[in-house]
């Protein structure tokens, strides 16, 4: 059997699209850059699934004519809006929304970009808005989507919503490995050499990791609504697969956790180690300052310019008391290594 597929993107988006749509069957497949919400609207009745992307929070109009053709609640309106959403889930009769976070990697210091993820899962359509930051784990769901051998294509709109959360897990995956390698990148240097910097870049490692438990911990609560809910739109063969996504966010919990202990001993590591080397030091200064003690006590005795004292006029006097500093310098070096003080 024959698949056709229409398709007006390339499978590489280019920054600038605004929105696109996918309308896909088993057999069919629809791919385009949309010019109107109407477009969208159109298809929202259609047998197959319709997945609306998003890429930036549309201007309020936008937003209207689509409340008004996908029966959007105002106060899901507004959470779209707000940038700055806890993750969290909403389970309506016609619709789920979920909040989420997508997260990235950027630059040489793999620094995380953050982009909240709004998605409403329906019972042919799924919406997804994105803020148009550069980087996207939904490019792997489209692939999935353009192979007509895919189990996607012969799923509903509830699989789609679950692949959708289940490539932004995966991309946390993906960041927990960057912080290994940054991980084992700190260690070394509180190893061979620890400095302020070290330090910069453990509490700004913790500052990361925190961010990422919060973006975490609540997903894990909205999966557990969406998978122990009685919304009609999930089934219960979905249900597994978001059981599974929520066993992956244990699993990231768990692996934050650790690491978040692991930057806790590294502070304390590095203190420790700036401490062993401000003993060192001083270790070093208390030598040098004991063997001159009687040095500067012999140097004072005969600094005292006495008319008569009996050395200052006899032949070997100098020679003499430089000697006797020498053998005391030694006698005391010798000491400090017999007890291990060197």
């Amino acid at each position: 059997m024959t698949t056709k597929v229409k398709s007006s993107l390339s499978k590489t988006e280019a920054k600038n699209n605004k929105i696109y749509v996918f309308d896909y069957d088993v057999n069919n497949l629809i791919e385009k850059e949309a010019r109107s919400i109407d477009e969208c609207v159109d298809l929202k009745n259609t047998p197959s699934v319709t997945w609306i992307n998003v890429d930036r929070v549309p201007p309020v109009g936008f937003l209207d004519k689509l409340t008004l053709g996908f029966d959007l609640h105002p106060v899901v309106i507004d959470d779209i809006f707000n940038l700055n959403q806890r993750p969290k889930v909403e389970i309506l009769d016609d619709y789920v929304y979920l909040v989420f976070k997508m997260l990235e990697t950027n630059g040489p210091k793999n620094k995380i970009e953050s982009e909240q993820v709004s998605l409403v899962v329906g019972e042919k359509f799924v919406i997804t808005f994105q803020q148009g930051i550069e980087g996207d784990t939904f490019a792997k769901v489209r692939e999935k989507i353009r192979n007509p051998k895919s189990r996607l294509r012969s799923q509903g709109t509830d699989y789609l919503g679950y692949a959708l959360i289940d490539s932004a897990v995966d991309g946390y995956f993906d960041i927990l490995d960057s912080f290994s390698d940054r991980l084992e990148k700190l260690e070394e240097q509180l190893i061979n050499e620890p400095s302020p910097r070290t330090l910069k870049e453990i509490y700004a490692l913790k500052r990361e990791m925190l961010h990422l438990r919060k973006a975490v911990w609540p997903l894990r609560e909205a999966i557990t609504i969406m998978e122990r809910g009685e919304s009609q739109l999930i089934k219960k063969t979905t249900r597994i697969y978001l059981r599974d996504v929520y066993d992956h966010l244990i699993q990231i919990i768990d692996t934050i956790e650790t690491y978040r202990e692991m930057l806790s001993g590294m502070v304390d590591i590095y203190l420790s180690s700036i401490n062993n080397k401000m003993n060192s030091v001083m270790k070093v200064l208390t030598v040098i300052t004991t063997i001159f003690m009687p040095l500067s006590f012999i140097a004072g005795i005969y600094g005292m310019n006495f008319k008569h004292m009996p050395e200052l006029e006899h032949v070997w006097g100098y020679p003499f008391v430089l000697g006797v500093m020498a053998t005391v310098a030694l006698i005391m070096l010798l000491y400090f290594q017999r007890k291990k003080w060197l």
